[in-house]
């Protein structure tokens, strides 16, 4: 599976940016589909995750009323809508694709990476 990335761009606080994650190769509806994201000098961290059917979603605590994450399997896309965001939201953020069968928020669990997408939000 090969993962790319593309939305990251600058944004003011409080604005919006919709990311995109195009993937290629087999089978992308039977993985588990998740965005993570790394600040300068950070480790990188889960931001959310969706279920092969879309049906179950998990966040991280700090975006959870502000970002939403979906997929349509017929065009190969997981996307992740985020609203008022902070600067602490800037970071390169990457999509990741795992074959474990359940939304998961360990980076461990993530078998496929895209190359990332810069978000940078100015205050």
């Amino acid at each position: 599976v090969q993962l790319v990335e593309s939305g990251g761009r600058w944004v003011q606080a409080g604005g919006s940016l919709s990311l995109a994650c195009a993937a290629s190769g087999r089978a992308f509806g039977s993985y588990v589909m998740g965005w993570f994201r790394q600040a300068p000098g950070k480790e990188r961290e889960f931001v959310a995750s969706i279920s092969v059917s879309g049906a179950v979603t998990d966040y991280l605590d700090s975006v959870e009323d502000r970002f939403t994450i979906s997929r349509d399997n017929t065009k190969n896309t997981v996307f992740l809508q985020m609203n008022s965001l902070e600067p602490k939201d800037t970071a390169v953020y990457y999509c990741a694709a795992s074959a474990v069968g359940y939304p998961t928020s360990s980076k461990y669990e993530y078998d496929y990476w895209g190359q990332g997408t810069q978000v940078t939000v100015s205050s």
